[in-house]
């Protein structure tokens, strides 16, 4: 095989082939592109030239295990913010249940607590109800609102609902307070006492349980619906509850004759003086038209058509739970509804309403009745019945 011979190159002096393995690196290590500045070669034996090397640039290395660094970086970033996210969804998912399950617990017992304050008025207003029968039902009752009390205090409430579960729990305790206040005055009056004495004590005992409907709605609501305003709860409704519906049983005068109507059924008197009750109007509702025994009246009917009967008491003595019945002749069955009037002083009038419908029939005419029930003692009852001309009519 032939081969070049080597060129002599002076002592001292590196020739370009030299350089070249030279520039051979043996670890292969990578490096960053560079630029490097040409050296002076000094002239060779056979008198060429200065021989120089323009600049030469190095290529990158291998850039792949760099792309990969940089894609699980990224990759790692978009788990972390997507943990994170994942992480403050189910914490406020948990913050919105609890502020939901303390709202429906606490309104569960607003609600029982309600209907204890219906059924107290029921009581009240109850005819023939006797001292007896009054102090056992109302022991109940207290001992009802006193487990309330309980079973709000053993509630857990997120943190800022503290205060406002607080505020709850007064307001049922003034509920338990009350009914006890007024088992005790009913227990301590003696007969001979002057009724409206004892509708004025009385009366002191009932303004508990109207100032508890106030407790709970400024200590309790107000405060709660702040505290869902604030924390960012949305679609939690805080809970009312409202145990004083009528004030029929609130004033001194109306508990004075309740109380004298239980001094009567206790020691078996039967009804003495002038009772009465008796149909004072009837109102078609909405539209407001009066009904009239001697003249027709046309009638539009909507889905919201309904009868106001308005019932005066005519004698000398407070009636209670005074039924209403309402007839309209149909085929095959007629329209009957009733309602009840729970209290009326006497030469009061207190009206109940009977919602009636659609179901009215479309005839030339029919007639609506209207019937009250007579109270005890009552002997006058001309007043109690009345028939009123109609025509019902779609326009």
């Amino acid at each position: 095989m032939r081969s070049c011979p080597a060129s002599r190159v002076p002592d001292g002096v590196v020739s370009t082939r030299d350089e070249d393995i030279l520039d051979f690196d043996f670890f292969d290590e990578e490096e960053s592109p560079s630029w490097e500045e040409p050296e002076d070669v000094e002239p060779s034996a056979r008198g060429r030239g200065p021989r120089g090397r323009g600049p030469r640039f190095r290529a990158p290395g291998n850039l792949t295990p760099l792309l990969r660094l940089v894609a699980l970086i990224a990759l790692a970033i978009l788990v972390v913010v997507l943990l994170v996210v994942w992480i403050e969804g189910c914490a406020s998912d948990a913050k919105q249940e609890r502020y939901g399950d303390y709202m429906t617990e606490i309104g569960a017992v607003g609600s029982a607590s309600a209907a204890l304050g219906r059924k107290l008025t029921t009581l009240l207003t109850t005819p023939g109800l006797s001292k007896e029968d009054l102090d056992q039902r109302l022991a109940g009752f207290a001992q009802t609102a006193r487990n309330q009390v309980q079973r709000a205090e053993d509630l857990h409430p997120p943190g800022p609902l503290v205060a406002a579960n607080a505020g709850a729990v007064e307001a049922l305790q003034y509920r338990a307070n009350g009914i006890q206040s007024l088992r005790v005055d009913f227990q301590e009056l003696a007969d001979d006492t002057e009724p409206a004495e004892a509708g004025q004590r009385l009366a002191e005992s009932v303004q508990r349980l109207t100032a508890s409907d106030v407790i709970w709605s400024d200590s309790f609501m107000v405060p709660a619906e702040a505290v869902l305003s604030d924390e960012g709860i949305e679609g939690v409704e805080v809970p009312s509850s409202v145990f004083v519906t009528t004030d029929d049983v609130t004033a001194a005068s109306a508990l004075a004759a309740i109380w004298q109507r239980v001094q009567g059924a206790s020691v078996g008197e039967t009804p003495s003086g002038l009772h009465g009750s008796g149909i004072s109007y009837v109102k078609v509702l909405p539209s407001g038209q009066l009904l009239s025994t001697e003249t027709q009246t046309t009638i539009l009917v909507t889905t919201e058509l309904a009868f106001e009967v308005g019932v005066e008491n005519t004698g000398d003595f407070q009636e209670v739970q005074i039924k209403v019945t309402l007839t309209i002749p149909k085929s095959p069955d007629p329209i009957v509804v009733s309602g009840t009037i729970p209290i009326v002083d006497p030469g009061e009038v207190k009206s109940v309403t009977l919602k009636v419908g659609t179901l009215v029939p479309f005839e030339e005419q029919t007639s609506v009745k209207v019937d009250v029930d007579p109270v005890s003692g009552e002997t006058n009852t001309a007043n109690n019945t009345a028939e009123y001309p109609v025509v019902f009519t779609l326009a």
